[in-house]
């Protein structure tokens, strides 16, 4: 049966230009007596004028945990009894709330999935032009992947993260910036701080969960982790562990960062000298892993060469895949936390699917995954996560001891030019397998 809308049931994040003037104002409602949900706008009553028409706009809510007794316990010891996640959701949440999906974004992506957001409040880095549009809106809307007729669409921005989630772009108590002092997060930490959103929406069990990249290892900590929580688990570009090569590429970005001079041990904020240069070649080392080759050297081609000069001393750029590579540094730092970005990378490269899980084999963790229906996706020209890693996925998805049918798990082999990012710019090659899954089509 397929979820049926109610759409005179809340909440619901999404507002015409004629509803924007209730945005001007604070809202607060307490489902507990230590969780508190708050809704801001960084945005001026006038705001929706420099929303395009085609969008709707969209505004970052705030879940703020707050609970000396029960902190959140991270997997490296520390604990964290107040954390704060920055969230959007599209679509209506149905009485029973049955109808939940929750989007895990990718390594760098944001809460802002889908329409048009101007701005979030006291960010760090720069919500910059191509934040503004949702990095998922093919595939957020009514009749689309995820459709919002139907479904509630949840996505926060990860802990550890630097749009609006608490990491070392937050203040603590003291007003000073955690920076450096940040603890380390695991997937599974982020996973968990999550679950505490789920909690204070009283969302027992949610329809679906969908995440791509890095994404998709969280879809496979919540499904293996909470299996009680979810129904449907949709996997995208991703494996279900940490890659040789992605180990390599992470640790050579990681030594990127940690050598800039400016990167002062974590401590740029008191010095007033962000490690750019470092971040920058983080960027540009993981950014050809995220597009085809072919991609690339089209995309590097519209570009061209913007300036030949020698952008670090000597050598003198001569080729528009260089001048595309080393704008693609330049561009990032603006909207990133270098220190943000190595936790994620952290998290990376500890994740481990079956330690986090606390089982002694894969056939016994994805024994939890018995009643799941599973939806893999794979990207032929994927250089970030190669098809193997969702054959591998596969394989011990549909050996789990207590598997009732074989076509509970599902693998779709997308073809594309695109690499990588096709899950991002490709919602047409996802959209039917998506929508077969969640609405039964």
């Amino acid at each position: 049966m397929k979820p049926q809308p109610n759409r005179d049931s809340r909440p619901s994040s999404a507002f015409s230009s004629e509803d924007f003037g209730v945005l001007s104002s604070k809202c607060r409602r307490r489902p507990t007596a230590s969780i508190w949900l708050r809704f801001h706008t960084a945005l001026s009553p006038f705001s929706f004028l420099l929303a395009p028409p085609k969008y709707t706009l969209f505004v970052t809510q705030f879940f703020y945990f707050d609970d000396e007794s029960n902190p959140l316990r991270l997997s490296c010891g520390s604990q964290l009894p107040q954390f704060q996640l920055a969230y959007e959701t599209y679509g209506t949440l149905c009485p029973d709330k049955s109808n939940a999906i929750l989007l895990f974004h990718a390594m760098t992506g944001s809460q802002h999935a889908a329409g048009f957001c101007e701005g979030v409040p006291n960010l760090e880095v720069e919500w910059t032009d191509e934040l503004k549009t949702g990095w998922w809106d093919g595939f957020i809307g009514p009749g689309k992947a995820l459709d919002t007729d139907h479904f509630f669409i949840i996505c926060a921005n990860y802990l550890g993260g630097c749009y609006g989630s608490t990491g070392p772009t937050s203040r603590r108590e003291n007003g000073q910036l955690w920076g450096a002092d940040f603890p380390p997060v695991r997937v599974a930490d982020i996973v968990d701080s999550q679950m505490r959103l789920l909690d204070s929406l009283e969302i027992e069990q949610l329809h679906g969960v969908v995440g791509a990249s890095i994404g998709g290892l969280l879809s496979l900590s919540l499904a293996t982790r909470y299996p009680h929580r979810v129904r449907k688990v949709v996997p995208m570009a991703c494996g279900m562990e940490t890659s040789i090569l992605a180990r390599i590429l992470n640790f050579e970005q990681i030594n990127a960062i940690e050598s800039d001079p400016n990167f002062a041990g974590g401590r740029y904020a008191q010095n007033g000298a962000k490690p750019d240069a470092g971040l920058a070649l983080a960027r540009r080392i993981a950014h050809k892993t995220f597009v085809s080759l072919e991609d690339l050297i089209e995309r590097a081609s519209e570009r061209g060469i913007v300036s030949g000069a020698p952008p670090f001393g000597w050598y003198e750029m001569n080729s528009p895949v260089e001048s595309y590579m080393h704008w693609q540094g330049e561009k990032f730092v603006r909207r990133f936390d270098a220190n943000s970005y190595l936790r994620i990378l952290d998290a990376w490269q500890w994740f481990d699917l079956v330690r986090e899980g606390r089982a002694e084999t894969v056939e016994k963790l994805f024994a939890r995954c018995a009643d799941h229906e599973f939806l893999v996706f794979s990207i032929d020209s994927d250089l970030a996560f190669s098809p193997r890693e969702q054959e591998k996925l596969v394989r011990a998805l549909k050996e789990m001891k207590g598997r009732k049918r074989q076509n509970e798990v599902t693998w779709i082999s997308v073809h594309s030019e695109k690499g990588h990012d096709s899950f991002l710019l490709e919602p047409k090659l996802y959209a039917p397998h998506l929508r077969a899954l969640l609405l039964g089509e």
